[in-house]
Formats: structure tokens, sequence, C-alpha cells
């Protein structure tokens, strides 16, 4: 009968719903595995970490090393994207109880002789699973000399060579190993970081009331890398729908001219991997592919799974699609909201396995266009299955394409998403705008086991949502959102030019509460022509963040946020660091008051910044080159929104 492990292993971390779904971590990551693990009585307790990429056959494995009170602690390097798999296995260690109790037996002057002979057992055993290799020699011959009494016995029992030699080669044949074996998710780093900037192609022409095209897109890069973003996201770029067009400011007839909602996908030039005639060809869209990775930016394209009335599918597949009692096809609703320019799909019909087929082809399609990030519209609307399936499909074999959802739904609903295999979420960033609401979001998304799973990507404004904040707030209000979103997340985006620009006319400014959010005049609905160099542009401005994002790695991470204490509730106070990059601390003081100046003073938690007490040390405002003395957590700070309305402090440890 075999022998059954005595050893219990517990709460090991990272596990997302008991290993149901994977962790996610970026390649280049320390991936940090923790358990408890304890056994009956006394014995000393060894153990190792397992871990492979999924294909691989072979395991690789890290010794486990005792954290305090049974919890135990080992890593590895996630050194490329892809999907790894990981356990913990832990046995009891008779040769370490062994030369532990030898130990105290010498200190106490007893007579060892048989302990050694116990000892001279062990050893001989781990020369037996040592077998032909080259320590097998070594290894019997100290047990010969424990074994014999030897003079130099219990030094060599208690010697550091021996015990490694021994720790090679140990005995698991009662070893317990963790059970399921768990997964994890690595993405490549723009998962973790970037700043994405949206973009109607539409709305690119210098030309007012041209339909832009991708020649006039190509022509905006240098405007939006001069700004620093990353990813270049676009709106769909396919044919809009002609049957039941909506017209400007959403009206349910389209006047003659009326582009349409580029949302209200499919026309009879085409649908899902088609373009829109006046944006260009597809040789166009690939020329602005290249030359956007000339300037740094990767392009982003909208994955809107919904069709307009006459999109192909429509005709050609009509199962697809759910049918009201008097034959017609249900279109979108959203209570009292009605979208009669869409039909959303049908994933229950009889069809769906050909329905989710066609909508992985439209992925992959699009894959090789050379896109490699997908923000996917409204996730929520469709099957949970649907998702994992897709997006494990693709990972498979190309585990670099990212995938954001747009998911302004229940908290639940979100993180779910999020496990199934979105790489990137929505938040309610956009509508947390207090202090206390700020900190009690931020923490649990940085602190809690969410954050596992979860990567949050913060938006200001969309297409769709104006909130009341930047209505009323004037230009501070955007300048004060944008370093908000800039710095308390790794990855943010804003929809421009209207972000900028400071658009905040809303479709209904007196409403009730809650306020209406959409723009008067959405360009969801109408060609814009937008004046970029206007004066009050936030241009300069979101350059400068992005420059400060990109020179500073404690910005491009989320899990080092921490929260410290200021005596004013108009002013949050938090920061971030960086065991690399030299050790980056980067400390913002943000006045969320974006009419009124405010002043307080600061409670720092000094060890979060690798401060002593009382120790000195200099900040210097990265938005303003302004450098100050500090001491101790206790620090004076005034900010007046239409001068400055944040700072964004790099502190400098030793200095003064």
């Amino acid at each position: 009968m075999e022998a059954k492990p005595r050893v219990a292993i517990e709460a090991l971390t990272p596990q997302v719903d008991c290993g149901r779904f994977p962790a996610k971590r970026i390649a280049g990551d320390t991936v940090v595995v923790e358990c408890d693990a304890f056994a009956d009585g006394h014995d000393v307790l060894a153990g190792v970490l397992r871990y492979r990429r999924e294909g691989d056959r072979r395991w690789s494995e890290a010794p486990l090393a005792l954290v305090d009170n049974d919890r135990w602690r080992g890593t590895f390097a996630a050194s490329h994207a892809g999907r790894y798999r990981y356990t913990v296995e832990v046995w009891v260690d008779h040769f370490a109880t062994w030369t532990r109790d030898l130990a105290k037996r010498v200190d106490a002057r007893q007579d060892v002789r048989v302990d050694l002979e116990i000892g001279a057992a062990l050893v001989r055993a781990a020369a037996r699973r040592a077998g032909g290799q080259a320590e097998a020699k070594p290894l019997a011959a100290w047990a010969d000399r424990l074994g014999a009494g030897d003079a130099d016995a219990v030094r060599i029992a208690l010697s550091d060579d021996l015990a490694a030699a021994v720790r090679r080669h140990p005995d698991r044949t009662a070893a317990a190993r963790y059970a399921p074996e768990l997964r994890l998710v690595v993405d490549r780093e723009r998962a973790r970081c970037g700043a994405w900037y949206e973009m109607f192609p539409r709305s690119t022409s210098p030309e007012p009331g041209r339909h832009g095209t991708f020649a006039d897109c190509e022509a905006r890069l240098p405007y939006v890398a001069g700004m620093g973003f990353d990813v270049l996201y676009l709106p769909p770029i396919h044919p809009v729908g002609r049957d039941h067009r909506k017209g400007r400011n959403n009206a349910e007839i389209a006047a003659p001219g009326d582009p349409g909602s580029p949302w209200a996908i499919g026309a009879a030039e085409g649908g899902h991997t088609a373009i829109h005639p006046q944006l260009g060809t597809l040789d166009a869209f690939r020329r602005l592919v290249t030359r956007a990775r000339e300037h740094g930016l990767e392009v982003a394209l909208d994955l809107a799974y919904q069709c307009a009335p006459d999109h192909p599918y429509a005709r050609e597949h009509p199962e697809w699609f759910r049918r009201r009692p008097d034959g017609t096809i249900q279109y979108a609703e959203n209570p009292p909201k009605k979208y009669q320019d869409i039909y959303p799909f049908d994933f229950e019909s009889a069809g769906w396995q050909s329905l989710w087929k066609e909508l992985l082809g439209v992925v992959r399609f699009w894959m090789g266009e050379g896109v490699r990030i997908f923000r996917v519209d409204n996730p929520h609307t469709k099957p949970f299955p649907f998702w994992e399936w897709l997006i494990e499909d693709i990972h498979r074999t190309d585990p670099d394409v990212i995938f954001l959802a747009e998911a302004f739904t229940r908290p639940k609903v979100m993180y779910r998403l999020a496990k199934l295999g979105f790489t990137q979420s929505y938040t309610y960033f956009t509508w947390r705008t207090a202090k206390a609401e700020l900190v009690q979001y931020f923490s649990e998304l940085t602190r809690s086991p969410v954050r596992d799973f979860f990567r949050p990507h913060l938006w200001p404004n969309t297409p769709d949502i104006l909130h009341k904040y930047l209505q009323d707030g004037g230009r501070p209000a955007f300048a004060v959102r944008l370093v908000l979103a800039a710095t308390l997340g790794a990855n943010y985006g804003i929809y421009g030019p209207a972000f900028e620009l400071c658009e905040h006319q809303s479709a209904a400014p007196n409403s009730p509460p809650p306020a209406s959010e959409e723009y008067l005049n959405a360009e969801k609905y109408e060609i814009k022509h937008w004046a970029l160099d206007r004066p009050d542009s936030l241009r300069g401005l979101i350059g400068r963040v992005n420059t400060i994002r990109r020179a500073h790695p404690a910005l491009q991470r989320d899990d080092s946020l921490v929260f410290h204490g200021v005596d004013n509730d108009q002013l949050l106070c938090y920061s971030k660091t960086a065991a690399y990059g030299g050790g980056d601390a980067v400390l913002v003081v943000v006045n969320l008051d974006p009419h009124s100046a405010q002043s307080g003073w600061t409670a720092l938690a000094l060890d979060a910044l690798g401060l002593g007490a009382d120790e000195p040390f200099a900040v210097t405002d990265l938005l303003t080159d302004a450098r100050y003395a500090w001491r101790g957590a206790r620090n004076y700070v005034s900010l007046r929104p239409s001068e400055q309305p944040a700072h964004i402090f790099r502190v400098e440890r030793g200095a003064t």
C-alpha cells in the first residue's frame, strides 16, 4: 500500500474561482505563487513550484521558501505571451528534520551515535535516488563516514554541502500535490500599459463637410503620435446601413446626406469584412496600419457584432436573427430607447454554430490585415460561452491579440467577462468623481483578488458618454479627469478630438437627474470638422502627461497604487512605485474641484514611498518642473484648477 501524503496544501494563490478561470500576468513578469502547507507533528517540510507553458510536456520547478506561519512562496518568470499551468508539490523532508534535531542533541551534549546511523541511512537513500549521476558516489561516501562514526561525522552531518546534495535528490514518494493544476494567461506588454486615442475616420477630412478617408487618417497620425498615444482606436469602418438610418442627434428619420451611425453595420457594399467605400480600399487600410506603426501607434478596430437591416447577413442568413410574430426581424432595444437601425444576432437560434464560426472568421479576417487589438462593443449582450470559445480559439494560435471589453454593466458581469478571457475592460471610472468613491473603487481594483483577472481601462469620455462633471466643470474638469485617468490607470483612453477640445455641450443640459450624458450634435450621427489648433486645446497637457507616463515605470502598472491621507476631501493623493527603473516613485495630488482653489496637509504613508519617519526628501513636479523640499508625512499642497489642477511629483529620496 502506497504511503499517503501527510501534507495539507491550502489557499494557493493566484487562483480565480477555484481554478475555473486563469489568472493574468504580463510577459516578463515574475509570477509569485503562495500557499499554506503544513503537516501533523513537527517535521520539516520542503516543496517546489511546478510550472510549464501549455503544449510543453516537461515541467520546470522552482523551490518553495517558508514565508511565515506555514505560508510558502515560490516564483517563476513568465517569459513569453501564452498560456501556462502551475501547481505546487510539498513533502516531509526527513533529512532536514533529522539535521535540525541532531544539532539540538549536539548542543545538549547528548550521545548521537545512533542518530548518526539514522542519518547515514537517509543519505544512502539519497545516493540511490541519485542513480548514475555524478553525485551518487560522494553521497555514498558521506553515508559511510556517518555510519562508521567518523571523527568528523557531526561536522559532515551538519555541513551545507551535504544538505545541498541531499536536497537535490529528495524523497518525494509521499509528496502532496495541489489539484487541480491552475492556469495562467500571459499577455504582451501592451496589455499592461497603453494610452488610447479614439477617432472617427470619417471626421478627419481637412475640408468641412467632406467625408474623411484613410488617407486623411494617415495625415492625422503625427497629431495623435505627437500627443504620446500608443493605440489609435477606430470605431467601425464598415459600410453603414441605409434602411432605418438614424439622422443627426439620433433622429429616427435621416435627412439626405446624413451618414448614419457607424455601429449600424452593413449595406449593399458588404458587411463586417468590408470597408465603407468613402473611407477607401482595403489597400488603403493596410497602408494606414503600416504608417501608424511607423509613428509608434497600433491600430485597434471596433468589433461590433450587430447588423443594419440591409446587412447581407439579414438576407443570406435569416436564421441568425430573432423574428417577431409579424415575421419582421426584432431590432435592438433598451427601453425606452429604440435602435431601429440595428439588428442583434440571435445566439440561441438553431443556426448558432454557423453564426459563431462566422463571427470568429471576422476576427481572423482583420487579424490577417494586421490588426492585433480589438475594442469589443457591448460584449455583455452576447453569451458568456461564446466569448470564452472565441477568445480561447484566437489565443491558441495568436496570444498577442488584445480584446478590450466595452461593458458598462453590472460589476459581476464585467468581472465574468474578464475571467472568460477579455484582456482589459472599461470601468466605472467615468462615474467616480468624488474622493471617497475613487478610493473605494480603485482599492477594489488593485488590492483585492480582482486584480488577478481584471485589467482596468479608464475613459473620461466616450462618443456615448459626456459625464455631468465635464459638462459643468469647463476646461479644468477635463484636465482633472485626464490626470486621474492617466495616473490611476496604466491603461487609459480618450475620445478625441472632443476631449482635448473640451466638448461639453449636452443634448439635454437642463434635464432632471440623472443628467443626460448624450453629446449635442453627437459625432455618432454626423461628420464633424474639428479645429485642432484651437488655443484652448489640451493637446499640450496630454502630450506632457503621456511623456511622463513613458518615462516613469511606476505609472506603467496598477499593482503598486497606494492612497495617502490629505485633510481636504477635494484633494486626492496617491502614489505608484516600481522596484525597477531605479526605484521609481511618483506621487500625485489632484484637486477634484474644477471651480475653486483647494489646499491641505498630506498624511503620507512614508513606507509606501520607501521613506523614513522624519526623512527629508525632494519632490519635483513633472508638469511644471517646480521642485520642493519636504520632510516626513505632513506637507502642504495648494492647487488652483484654472492654473494647475494637479501635481505629478517625482519623489527623490536623499535629496533636498
